[in-house]
């Protein structure tokens, strides 16, 4: 067993508040693997430096866990602060961003700088990009496709869930030319937490459950997101066909992904690019062929877990993904990247099991 310490300190909307603690990480027999409980930071290889973290937002379903009092924003001494999680509504964080010190290493969870085209933006959100000379230095954090990148930023935008999910399996393929660039069509599924915290009508226990819905069809705002992550990785312009559905469950995502493939292609040549792209990462899974995954597999978890199929229409593939929307498609890629961004293991604080059942 070994012993490690972090120093976090969360935000509320204009709240803040730090708490110190002890962590312990505890090797399980025969997996090979170190578990850590913590919830925001941890040091693992650098005693010598406790990074000191600030979370925007805490007492939403990306930022809490259990709190202790929190003091406004305003009162708040940035010099004591070396990192923040941005975890505040769209459309509140490019102002607050650009009002903070220079000096500290952000990851943003909103969708305020997810976008590289700031009209686009304007036009998928409604409202004027208040920071567009921000916009210019910020890097799109899907950890395992922009590694490098992520390593030497200053500000990450965290991508959206349902992108993630969607990105990790199609852009190995992509960029490996092995699928077309058309007919794509991504059938995805979330639990009700990825509507976030605040009280609404939508998301009464009665109007959700015991049954299932499609919403934003058509004009989700995550869509720009899916193709700008696609069409970077095609060097073209990718359209999708995207629509995604709310679930009565807390908590995970399903992508349901239909793709042609291209000509000579076979669905092995699908399985060995996926698993020669994945192989050596930590949380990105290529299940054995013929194995479904399962939102109850990474429930808890920062793992994305995929497999690819063949459809009964020859030429096409289905692929199927699936996270904890609140951890791989939040929180927990969050951590992934500051873990990158300040040269920590990749994986501290993040080596949750799947919960079960």
């Amino acid at each position: 067993m070994s012993t490690a310490s972090f120093t976090s300190n969360f935000f509320g909307t204009g709240c803040f508040w730090k708490v110190e603690s002890r962590i312990s990480t505890v090797k399980k027999q025969n997996e090979g693997k170190m578990f850590v409980k913590c919830a925001v930071n941890t040091k693992t290889q650098k005693p010598e430096k406790a990074v000191r973290i600030g979370v925007l937002g805490a007492s939403g379903y990306t930022g809490s866990e259990d709190l202790p009092d929190m003091v406004a924003i305003k009162d708040t001494n940035f010099s004591d602060v070396d990192a923040v999680f941005c975890c505040l509504p769209h459309g509140t964080t490019q102002e607050i961003i650009k009002a903070l010190p220079r000096s500290l290493k952000i990851v943003d969870l909103s969708a305020d700088f997810r976008l590289r085209d700031i009209s686009e933006y304007e036009e998928w959100y409604g409202q004027a990009h208040r920071a567009p000379d921000l916009q210019k230095e910020v890097v799109y954090g899907l950890t395992e496709v922009l590694r490098e990148e992520i390593k030497s930023a200053r500000l990450v935008a965290n991508p959206g869930c349902y992108p993630t999910s969607i990105q990790l399996p199609l852009v190995p393929l992509i960029k490996a030319n092995l699928i077309e660039y058309r007919n794509i069509i991504i059938d995805a599924k979330s639990g009700v937490s990825g509507a976030g915290r605040g009280a609404k009508e939508a998301n009464l226990y009665t109007e959700i459950a015991e049954g299932i819905y499609s919403y934003g069809i058509t004009r989700h705002r995550h869509v720009p997101e899916i193709e700008q992550g696609l069409s970077d990785a095609a060097n073209s312009k990718i359209t999708v066909s995207f629509t995604p559905h709310l679930m009565p469950m807390i908590r995970g995502m399903q992508s349901t992904i239909y793709l042609e493939m291209a000509p000579g292609v076979t669905i092995e040549d699908l399985y060995q690019q996926l698993k020669i792209s994945y192989e050596d990462e930590e949380f990105v899974v290529l299940l054995e062929r013929g194995v479904v995954p399962r939102t109850h597999n990474v429930r808890g978890s920062n793992y994305c877990f995929i497999n690819v199929f063949p459809d009964r229409i020859p030429g096409r593939a289905i692929i199927t993904s699936v996270i904890d929307n609140l951890v791989k498609g939040a929180s927990g890629q969050a951590l992934q990247n500051l873990n990158v961004m300040m040269g920590y293991p990749e994986n501290t604080g993040l080596l949750y099991q799947p919960l079960f059942p």
